[in-house]
């Protein structure tokens, strides 16, 4: 994992994220972490797949309802 050290951070900004994360229960740190992964990573993203099945169906009526096949794979005996 990579470490990220932020400089110069305002006292005030501190003190509201040390608030902010004991309202959540957990570390400055960890408070931080949620912070950085909710902004680049928003719960509403469009995934590739979906976005492309919804392109399909309003273009011309294409259903890419595709049920996966979930039938366990055989073994290959390399020897």
């Amino acid at each position: 994992m990579a470490t990220v050290i932020v400089r110069n951070l305002p006292d005030e900004t501190h003190r509201a994220l040390r608030v902010r994360a004991a309202q959540h229960g957990r570390s400055t740190e960890a408070e931080i972490r949620a912070i950085l992964d909710n902004a680049v990573r928003p719960e509403t993203r469009v995934k590739l797949g979906s976005l492309l099945a919804d392109i399909g169906r309003e273009a011309g009526g294409v259903d890419l309802d595709i049920t996966r096949d979930r039938t366990p794979g055989e073994s290959v005996d390399l020897a």
